[in-house]
């Protein structure tokens, strides 16, 4: 999940449309509910936040250094004032990137991706077995034959692998691929996008790579 901050409404609500074209759970905040949000949201709630974009508002109102004392999620500025002292004060705020306005959606979610990347020091992908899993928008690879996917299926198995060793519960699952602010949506639906994706792989695999407990969780295993 994408959390947007921005003193407009206009704008939290247009990124939302945006980045749910693209697939990707999206909530947006005006700077006064955000501050409070962060600092009593539930752990479970952040570890579903992707990235943190941070846009029009009122100066000292966001501090990029609090987010980060709750998670390591990036944080991007969005600046609509292209100038050197601008763009040096935001990032001797805290953040790990400026973007200049316009900019299109699919390079706020490179450049997410391309953060997450360095701070974890690791590859785009994650190999478990004969699968690879990559963590940029293309399909699983299974015996490096291409499994395509539905969009929430293939980000269901993403969130197993980025949490590889660990297990993840429903509500955890839920929270990453649909936002923690869909009320539309009924978070049994994890159930039905894990038992089609279970299905698909193990008759790739010749086995089922999801072990789920019940009240418990799901973690992929091999």
């Amino acid at each position: 999940m994408i959390v947007v901050v921005d003193e407009r409404e206009l704008v939290t609500e247009g990124y939302n449309s945006l980045f749910d074209r693209e697939g990707v759970a999206c909530a947006g905040f005006a700077p006064s509910e955000f501050d409070e949000w962060v600092a009593s949201a539930a752990d479970d709630d952040l570890k579903s936040v992707s990235a943190f974009l941070i846009g029009d508002c009122r100066e000292g109102s966001i501090s990029p250094r609090q987010i980060r004392g709750r998670t390591g999620a990036p944080v991007i500025a969005l600046s609509e004032h292209h100038s050197l002292e601008n763009t040096l004060k935001l990032f001797e705020s805290g953040v790990d990137d400026v973007v200049r306005k316009p900019v299109h959606i699919r390079e706020i979610l490179a450049r997410i991706t391309a953060i997450r990347r360095r701070a974890e020091e690791s590859a785009n992908f994650t190999e478990i077995g004969p699968m690879r899993i990559f963590m940029d928008g293309r399909d699983p690879e299974i015996n490096g034959q291409s499994l395509p996917l539905p969009r929430r299926e293939r980000r269901i198995l993403e969130f197993l692998a980025a949490n590889r060793g660990r297990r993840v519960t429903k509500t955890q699952v839920f929270n990453s691929i649909y936002g923690i602010f869909d009320e539309e949506v009924e978070e049994n639906v994890v159930e039905s996008h894990i038992s089609k994706l279970r299905k698909k792989l193990r008759e790739k695999l010749g086995h089922d790579p999801i072990d789920s407990k019940r009240f418990l969780g799901y973690r992929l295993v091999f």
